[in-house]
């Protein structure tokens, strides 16, 4: 730390309401000692002094988040929750951790013989990738070590997991403190009995995932948060704060705030900022109702929350004792926005009516595996707003709090989804196993941990449940439906429906507040005339397969195609079974004010579930995914982006023009823009112009020379604006062999933290730098610096090269490099390389 940052430091250790921990106190104390300028140094040594004392005296929460020097090992070793046991051997790790991403593949992992329901299938068959194919089966230990201040009579302890893959046992100093069952689940437990005061003390975790337990990849570990908070003897509860906005106008707004407290005779102040630090309105209340204050502030000219404006407001409260005597503080994040659904106007943000342009998401990060990193997350939310998506699905899972922190702050509306399987059970080992003893409590802790993030505007109680069929799945939906109101009045619910004939039968449809239909385009119009809300949501939508790069002949529109190599065409033609091509679902979205928008499956490609090759080996990701696992944009990318966004200019060809002994051959050529027509040329010679229909769903929304013939060169296609005058112009080019390597990197500065990422594009291109969009060439990959070689990704469902090994192939001539700081700022360099091509290199710097 540098000596002119010191006072900053200490301000934001002071203020901040993520408490430093007693032992960080102290090595800050320690680092002020080491200065020479006395001055300075009495007076930062005489602060701190004051802040140590206020943690004693005045009883604040402390808080401390256990990332670092964690030891783990598998399997299930007897005595491991012991104070006593020898763990010098284990891995040290930092958490979140997924013990599973390291793999090796294996098609013997978690191999199901299963008929899927939900792909229409009728016999049992061998499923070889369903789940990813990595070792997420079995035991896992995790152990740390944590430090406690003194304690005051009356203080609480209590451990926090954001989430545990899967069925945690939690033990502290040697003994059980308690365990659950979901492993996307937030709990805490309250460790008070079992920890030493003033000590050292010992978290242990045992984790065991259990085979036919998903139907995608599901990790496995501390693959989120874990935190420890010691609560003041009179305190805010955990997650017990609520702060909505029941009034909103251009002038004024009503920012209502309920807070669950311990202790007796107390009085709560609050303070309203702005992201400056601004006060801009406060207010007081000591007058309580059982446990809850309730406050009512005005908060003058508010500035609304919304994807174009992620405007966000802080509410700080300290909590003070009959003597006046401050006990405790905390800082909630909220945003001011209003929402509505309703028969006529549909989904209103801020009284104004959009439609949901969304897109789910897995909870994996591609070659990351489940653990949560923020920039990783960044990254995705950003290509999705840069293709004009406005909303995410978390499908079908408890979201991060990371993801909805960066939903709030990049504006991204949220679907936060919960379950995937109630009762009835689509695995033997899934939530199924859970259902009775946890579903209340996981949603009681989902709604309360999360409700303050203005981004959710919509919960999902579950997705394609087996229990859609019958009352006895209608009584469940209710049930649920008003765990989600009682601790929640603010937001609607919906479930995932796919079995809609069943739904208009049974009446699970017409309860749910907001009906969403899983695919079934055809049923649209019947399911809105039986429902009784007037609305209707895609809740899950499409399901188109693509590989990235891969093109296969002859084009034609095709269910479940499958060929020799394992890939799937990306001409955008090939869906599934059950679901339906992109056009299907953007005629209702764009004629039908009904349909109050959709979550196409998926925004990226993920780990498992690699339909439609589930008895194919090597496959073991997914191909729905509009960017693939790398996160690299496919072609259907650019279709999504010419209707969504449109504050661009969107145009893009397809396929690539390298098709060496096709000479002669037909190659049809696709165009995807937001022009409504354009005129395509091989060589200098004119295709003709196309021009949208909207008579034909294919020719709506895209531009199409079917008849095209290959020869080598220059494709090239000018877009017409509304006048018929040129607009745009699109080149790509026949490429020679690779020559040299171009590394492009999403950001060159990233933070010296130990977990910011730069995700480095790597590519080929030949001797006149024409990219090379075939290449399959073998890369090698070192960093040096201030920076660590983290994984990479070519995006390739069947490769089962391991994404942590500093090797990896192209795939159709791209691939993605992870480069992790360190907590030492500095430059970092990544070289690649690659027989018989020129060297890439590019310098990032971390700071």
């Amino acid at each position: 730390m540098k000596w002119e940052k010191l006072p900053v430091a200490i301000f934001h250790f002071s203020i901040d309401n993520m408490f430093c921990s007693f032992t960080k106190a102290s090595e800050l104390l320690l680092e002020i000692t080491q200065y020479s300028n006395k001055e300075y140094r009495m007076k930062t040594f005489c602060l701190t002094i004051l802040l140590l004392s206020s943690l004693f005296v005045h009883g604040q929460r402390t808080e401390l988040v256990l990332n670092e020097n964690w030891k783990f090992t598998k399997g299930n070793v007897a005595g491991a929750e012991g104070i006593d046991f020898n763990d010098s051997k284990w891995e040290t790790i930092t958490v979140p951790h997924d013990w599973a991403i390291y793999g090796p593949f294996d098609k013997e992992v978690d191999k199901q013989e299963v008929a899927i329901t939900q792909n229409n299938e009728q016999e049992a068959t061998e499923k070889t990738g369903r789940t990813g194919s990595l070792p997420h089966i079995g035991d896992g230990w995790y152990r740390t070590n944590f430090n406690l201040p003194e304690l005051e009579d009356g203080s609480r302890v209590l451990v926090v997991f954001e989430g545990a893959m899967s069925d945690p046992e939690v033990f502290v100093n040697g003994e059980k403190v308690g365990e659950w069952g979901y492993g996307y689940a937030y709990f805490n437990l309250d460790i008070t009995d079992q920890v030493k005061s003033g000590s050292d003390n010992l978290l242990a975790v045992h984790l065991s995932p259990k085979p036919l337990s998903s139907r995608w990849y599901p990790g496995a570990g501390l693959f989120r948060k874990v935190r420890i908070i010691v609560q003041p003897k009179e305190h805010f509860q955990l997650w017990g704060t609520f702060v909505t906005t029941p009034f909103v106008s251009d002038s004024l707004a009503q920012i209502n705030i309920k807070t669950k407290v311990t202790g007796h005779n107390l009085r709560v102040e609050t303070a309203i900022k702005d992201a400056s630090g601004k006060v801009v309105a406060s207010g007081s209340e000591q007058t309580i109702f059982g446990d809850v204050f309730e406050q009512n502030i005005a908060l003058d000219k508010p500035r609304l929350w919304s994807p174009e404006s992620p405007t966000l407001y802080y509410a700080e409260s300290k909590l003070y004792d009959e003597d006046g005597k401050l006990q405790d503080e905390q800082t909630i994040r909220f945003g001011v926005r209003t929402i509505s659904y309703k028969a006529g106007e549909g989904f209103k943000l801020n009284g104004e009516i959009r439609k949901f342009k969304g897109v789910c998401l897995h909870h994996d990060l591609g070659p990351l595996g489940a653990a949560v990193n923020k920039a990783a997350l960044r990254r995705q939310i950003q290509i999705m707003k840069d293709m004009g998506a406005n909303a995410i699905r978390s499908a079908h899972n408890m979201p991060s709090m990371e993801q909805l922190e960066l939903c709030d702050e990049m504006g991204m509306l949220f679907l936060a989804e919960s379950f995937d399987e109630w009762k009835k059970p689509k695995v033997k080992n899934g939530y199924n196993r859970f259902f009775d003893e946890y579903h209340e409590k996981d949603i009681v802790n989902l709604v309360r941990a999360t409700r303050n993030h203005p981004c959710i505007v919509m919960w999902s109680s579950g997705n394609e449940v087996p229990d859609q069929h019958g009352s006895e799945g209608v009584k469940r939906a209710k049930v649920l439906q008003d765990i989600f109101h009682r601790e929640d009045p603010t937001r609607p619910v919906t479930v995932g429906m796919d079995q809609v004939k069943a739904v208009m039968a049974s009446g699970f449809g017409a309860i749910m507040d907001v009906p969403g239909l899983n695919y079934r385009t055809h049923l649209y119009e019947e399911a809105f005339e039986r429902f009784p809300q007037g609305l209707l949501l895609g809740s899950e939508t499409t399901s188109t397969v693509s590989s990235r790069g891969i093109y296969k002949f002859p084009v034609e529109k095709a269910i479940g195609k499958m060929y020799d190599d394992g890939q799937c065409s990306s001409y955008d033609l090939e869906y599934c079974n059950w679901s339906n091509l992109p056009e299907d679902d953007a005629v209702l979205q764009d004629d039908e004010d009904w349909v109050i928008g959709e979550f196409v499956w998926t925004g990226f490609d993920y780990l498992g579930e690699p339909t439609p090759y589930d008895e194919y080996w090597p496959s073991r990701s997914s191909y729905f995914g509009i960017c693939d696992l790398a996160g690299l944009p496919k072609d259907r990318y650019y279709w999504y982006k010419s209707r969504w966004n449109t504050s661009e200019s969107t145009l893009h060809i397809l396929p690539h023009w390298n098709w060496k002994g096709m000479e002669g051959d037909t190659i049809p050529v696709f165009v995807y823009t937001n022009y409504q027509s354009a005129e395509l040329f091989v060589n200098g010679k004119s295709m003709g112009v196309r021009t949208k229909n909207n008579n034909s769903k294919l020719e709506r929304y895209r531009l199409m020379w079917n008849d095209v013939v290959y020869e080598p060169g220059e494709l090239k296609v000018v877009a017409f604006d509304e006048k018929g005058e040129p607009a745009g112009e699109k080149v790509i080019r026949t490429s020679g062999e690779p020559y040299r390597i171009v590394l492009e990197p999403d950001r060159s500065t990233i933070d010296a933290d130990g977990d910011d990422i730069s995700f480095v594009t790597v590519s080929v291109v030949d001797k006149n730098g024409i990219p090379c969009p075939t290449a399959t060439n073998q890369l090698s990959f070192k960093v040096e610096g201030a920076g660590t070689y983290r994984a990479a990704c070519n995006g390739d469902a069947t490769s089962l090269e391991q994404f942590h090994l500093p090797t990896m192939k192209l795939f159709s001539g791209k691939l993605v490099v992870l480069v992790e700081s360190t907590k030492q700022a500095g430059d970092m360099t990544l070289q690649v390389k690659g027989k018989g091509l020129k060297t890439g290199k590019v310098t990032i710097e971390s700071k």
